[in-house]
């Protein structure tokens, strides 16, 4: 589910420290490497994957049913999935780190015609943490999901990286040959070049934030934007957003959170994001609700109208701002789809919106 305090802002700068040390160790298997073998389990869903094929390109997409990024991204995956399983696209949903096994193959059915592609479990039978966690996973340094593989045609790995960053242009040069592996692999190579400078720039961020030297925070994290990559900004907008909010720049700090949006309409996870802070972050004083509306219909569009959460968010924007029977519409829509472990919960809140309450969050 998503996050839900504002003080969950607060560990960006520790979640981008513990990721830049998480990578800090050398890894064996690097974009330019031959794949591994696949190592898989039982197969859930799909013809089994024996071995990778010349001639056919995979994504191998590392997951599990608790992870709630995961869930997000499957919608995505199964889009590539159906756009080009028939130019020799091979999708394999690799199940890893799971808490409880027996709950993959009923998720998996449930998710239906919304997630298509392969499944597999890893296999365990020679190594506790499983094989494909091992020889994919550890070997290339990736200490969370969701993952993705993509392996060309030449069974060579040419990108690794959060599926949602995964576009269907990337996946076209892949697939025709025309994606340029060599500059590929210079790219990751300066970025293992900057996670030292980076690291440091993390601890000073750290110290500012935690002493409130708001200018010295600013001028930190625009050195660090020209250092990380696009899929990392978002969580530095979002420091900017809350030193704004601190300093009651109000108008500053949706002007941030415009952009953040506008930079990525696509992302779906980081639309729900933006939304749920500012319709639900205690600490606010002021809150642009008519933004917060349009970035969770954002978000909604990207998932396409399927995903619980994302509807629960744009229902709690849409009472907020004094539509009433929008939102009862749109959070019946999010107990539909809710899984057990919300569904409860989203029914409280209808509720709520029934008797013409604001609903209170955790």
């Amino acid at each position: 589910m998503k996050t839900q305090t504002w003080l969950q802002t607060m560990t960006v700068v520790a979640g981008l420290a513990c990721a830049l040390n998480a990578s800090a160790q050398e890894p064996k298997l690097k974009i330019g490497d031959d794949a591994p073998k696949l190592r898989a389990g039982k197969w859930i869903q799909g013809e089994p994957v024996k071995e990778l094929e010349r001639g056919k390109t995979y994504i191998v997409e590392f997951w599990a049913t608790w992870c709630g990024p995961c869930r997000v991204a499957i919608p995505h995956l199964n889009e590539l999935h159906e756009k080009f399983k028939d130019r020799g696209l091979v999708v394999i949903g690799q199940d890893v780190w799971e808490r409880d096994e027996s709950l993959v193959e009923p998720f998996v059915k449930k998710m239906g015609d919304k997630m298509t592609y392969r499944v597999a479990l890893d296999d365990k039978s020679d190594d506790p943490e499983g094989a494909m966690a091992t020889t994919w996973m550890k070997a290339a340094a990736q200490s969370g999901i969701p993952a993705t593989f993509v392996v060309n045609k030449q069974g060579k790995i040419v990108w690794i990286g959060h599926p949602m960053s995964l576009k269907e242009q990337v996946l076209e040069e892949i697939i025709t040959g025309r994606y340029d592996v060599a500059k590929a692999v210079a790219e990751k190579e300066q970025e293992e070049k900057d996670r030292a400078q980076l690291m440091g720039l993390s601890r000073k961020l750290n110290t500012h934030m935690n002493q409130q030297q708001w200018d010295d925070a600013e001028k930190v994290i625009g050195e660090m934007e020209k250092l990380l990559p696009a899929d990392r900004k978002s969580g530095l907008g979002m420091m900017r957003f809350h030193i704004h909010t601190r300093r009651g720049d109000y108008d500053a700090a949706y002007k941030v959170m415009s952009d953040l949006s506008d930079s990525d309409p696509d992302n779906a996870m980081m639309q729900n994001q933006l939304a749920w802070t500012i319709v639900a972050s205690p600490e606010l004083e002021k809150r642009d609700l008519a933004l917060a509306e349009k970035i969770a219909e954002r978000a909604n569009k990207a998932a396409k109208g399927k995903d619980p959460n994302i509807l629960d968010t744009l229902a709690r924007a849409q009472f907020m701002n004094g539509k009433k029977s929008q939102a009862i519409e749109t959070e019946q829509k999010a107990v539909e789809l809710a899984d057990d472990e919300t569904k409860a919960t989203f029914e409280k809140f209808l509720a709520s919106y029934k008797k013409g309450e604001l609903p209170d969050v955790e």
